[in-house]
């Protein structure tokens, strides 16, 4: 089924319900989504340091109270337990399991930070005429690993993800305009063009998500990427953390243009 006119509300239900349970983009077209890293108090800290440093991959959007599965600005009917498609459970960096719901290993010490995603910005680049190739392939968005440096905080170190998305030529000057306007989902391109200055050897084969067609006289664009925190967790490896499954988003009640500058 097509959603991407239905309410957050009623997507966020069928989540909960586990009548939906994959991929979120092109979902509820107007509304910022959000990705999901939840870490114990102790970590927090360190955590909240490293978006600050690298605002760019890890713009939040919100944080938690401690314990809390509930949220004050983005959604007030929300349970974080519930209301993603798919987890992901990590421990000591290593996966160990993805969950449509992680209520049975919620802790009184978990703080949830939701972190702006470039899914946000979609409905923005396709009302400008800019084409959004895994909506039209109905596509999780390609994610890769690169050789760009995150700012190291506390624990926490390691490299950017970024989402791609290929654009013609002619527009990408109007694609980066447009995704200018809203750095709290990511912003503007971090790099335009050549995959291998950026550290990534094959664009047919993406780290995470779904390889998607790029067409003759296309650019491939890349943009900082929320999923930057589970490689960094992988680097890291603390105990324990859960991450949303790339592509698998928190759909907000906040409309995209309430995100602008």
């Amino acid at each position: 089924m097509d959603y991407s006119s239905a309410a957050p509300s009623e997507v966020r239900r069928l989540i909960r319900e586990g009548i939906l349970t994959g991929q979120t983009s092109g979902m509820c077209a107007g509304y910022a989504q959000a990705n999901l890293v939840i870490l114990p108090r102790e970590l927090a800290y360190d955590f909240l340091l490293f978006t600050q440093r690298n605002p760019r991959p890890c713009p939040v959007l919100e944080v938690s109270d401690v314990g809390s599965r509930s949220l004050r600005f983005l959604a007030k009917d929300a349970d974080i337990a519930r209301d993603f498609p798919r987890y992901r459970i990590y421990e000591k960096g290593i996966l160990t399991g993805e969950y449509t719901d992680v209520s049975d290993f919620w802790r009184k010490d978990l703080v949830s930070f939701l972190i702006g995603c470039s899914f946000s910005f979609e409905s923005e680049l396709l009302e400008a005429g800019i084409p959004v190739r895994q909506i039209e392939e109905q596509k999780n968005v390609p994610m890769y690993n690169t050789s760009i440096p995150c700012e190291p905080a506390g624990i926490f170190h390691g490299n950017m993800v970024v989402s791609m998305r290929p654009i013609p030529y002619e527009l990408v000057t109007k694609a980066v305009q447009v995704t200018a306007a809203m750095p709290r989902v990511h912003g503007a391109p971090v790099h335009i063009g050549s995959p291998e200055a950026i550290g990534i050897t094959d664009i047919s084969h993406p780290d995470y998500g779904d390889s998607v067609t790029i067409r003759p006289g296309e650019v491939p664009v890349f943009w900082p990427c929320g999923v930057t925190p589970q490689n960094v967790i992988m680097n890291t490896k603390p105990e324990f953390v859960i991450t949303h499954a790339p592509g698998h988003m928190f759909i907000s009640d906040v409309k995209n243009v309430n995100l602008k500058y």
